[in-house]
């Protein structure tokens, strides 16, 4: 028998994104924020789209920014992935509370990239769409690296590691390991 789900809770039946931890900064404001609602957007060029709550503090420092990085944690980083989504960055420092490295980006000029994440994207933003109580952030990637124990042959080797996958609320899993298919 199939139930009803509310219109309200209906993303939870896509909501199995990997999570990632966008890092923005403007000033001297910085921030850690976990987001599995991303999706690639064009190849050439390199685009991409996050969506965020606009009540976020990332959103805020994105908006006046114009920039933001994508850093891919590794399942081992979950309790530092719930810890700085269950805190707002406008209350506490959360690279100081979490006690995730910060480190220099390699093209931008204000947000850092998260030392424990196995990637990294840097970019900039290109345009912010409205879409309900979110904002859907564009961005062009500017610069892309991994770890390459890790990204082999184009794809996340998760022979070698998990990534973390949210189902919704407090329920994450992990990724297992991969299998190739033939044609």
């Amino acid at each position: 028998m199939k139930v009803n789900i509310p219109k309200v809770e209906a993303s939870r039946l896509l909501n199995c994104g990997m999570v990632v931890l966008v890092t923005a900064a403007y000033k001297d404001k910085t921030t850690i924020t976990p987001c599995a609602w991303q999706m690639p957007l064009s190849k050439k060029p390199a685009c991409l789209g996050i969506a965020l709550a606009k009540a976020h503090f990332s959103s805020e420092l994105i908006r006046k920014s114009e920039e933001f990085i994508i850093n891919i944690p590794h399942w081992d980083l979950l309790d530092k992935v719930v810890f700085c989504g269950s805190h707002s960055g406008r209350d506490i420092d959360k690279f100081a509370e979490s006690r995730l490295t910060l480190i220099k980006p390699l093209s931008l000029s204000k947000t850092p990239q998260i030392g424990e994440c196995l990637g990294h994207l840097e970019c900039t933003l290109l345009d912010i769409k409205e879409v309900g109580d979110h904002y859907l952030f564009l961005g062009e990637v500017i610069c892309a690296q991994a770890d390459d124990n890790y990204f082999v042959n184009k794809c996340w080797d998760t022979r070698n590691g998990s990534l973390i996958f949210h189902l919704g609320g407090r329920s994450f899993f992990k990724s297992s390991p991969f299998v190739e298919v033939g044609r």
